[in-house]
């Protein structure tokens, strides 16, 4: 029997999108992994699935958050392998996400947490414009850096399909960003190539022709998404671009460095995880 369900099925869109919403906002809130959300949104409903995660980052800027950014997820075949999907899709970033300046990932905020090493553009111009391509996205980022994207699912298991990890903010969990800023004039992104190393043993590799063929055509796909979404990229916001290799577990305690060629590294330790009590 399969779990994909035709959208005609749903018999109430907002009821829908409310219990999946709160499903997830439950697991968040109880540290608790649940079971797939696809078995209210059906497997091939992206835009229902859209319409969860659009209602999961509303409550979470009602209470106080604030969006910096997007992530561009599953862009690497690798880890479309890794999580059993086929396509990119995108989450928001909102500022407690960002880590940067903490000492230690806090292990205690994260379910299921892996790490991917990326190259993330802040832009320096909206990109709401009607001609989108390449050359207008490149001349749009300020500057570039290193970073780390720390995935996390509230989904038990990783069983996702892709309109799980959607509704779930494309499975986002926290980011750390290097402090090394590089114009896109001193380096090409798809050039790029990353090790990633998990308590100095090389655990990822790979390069920037693994997101999407070239990290701005990623960036290009995610302008233009986000503005078919009424929601288009603005100055000063982070985008990440997606992963340069395969994902790797970070459990407690675990230190994680990337080194980019021409962007520098980025480290993160996480931290001892407390029992939940």
């Amino acid at each position: 029997m399969t779990d994909v369900w035709e959208p005609t099925l749903v018999a109430d869109r907002e009821t829908t999108v409310a219990e999946a919403a709160a499903r997830l906002a439950r697991a968040a809130q109880d540290h608790t992994p649940c079971t797939p959300v696809r078995d209210l949104l059906g497997a091939a409903d992206i835009s229902l699935a859209y319409a969860v995660q659009r209602r999961v980052i509303g409550e979470r800027i009602a209470a106080g958050a604030r969006v910096v950014g997007r992530k561009i997820g599953l862009t690497s075949e690798s880890v479309q392998r890794q999580v059993g999907v086929d396509r990119p899709d995108f989450g928001v970033l909102l500022d407690d996400m960002d880590v940067t300046a903490l000492t230690a990932v806090p292990s205690d905020r994260l379910l299921q947490p892996r790490v991917e090493a990326e190259i993330a553009f802040v832009l320096a111009e909206d990109l709401d414009e009607d001609e989108l391509d390449v050359e207008r996205v490149r001349s749009a980022v300020g500057y570039a850096v290193a970073a780390l994207e720390i995935v996390d699912s509230r989904v038990a298991g990783w069983d996702i399909a892709i309109t799980d990890t959607v509704a779930d903010n494309a499975s986002s969990g926290l980011f750390v960003l290097g402090q090394q800023r590089v114009a896109l004039t001193e380096f090409t992104p798809r050039d790029v190539t990353m090790r990633l190393y998990a308590d100095s043993e090389l655990a990822s590799e790979g390069d920037g022709a693994a997101c999407l063929g070239d990290p701005l055509a990623a960036l290009l796909w995610l302008a233009r998404t986000a503005r078919e979404f009424g929601d288009p990229l603005r100055a000063g916001q982070v985008v990440l671009s997606g992963a340069l290799g395969p994902l790797v577990p970070t459990p407690p305690g675990i230190t994680v460095r990337a080194e980019m060629s021409g962007l520098g590294s980025v480290t993160a330790t996480f931290s001892p995880k407390e029992p939940q009590g």
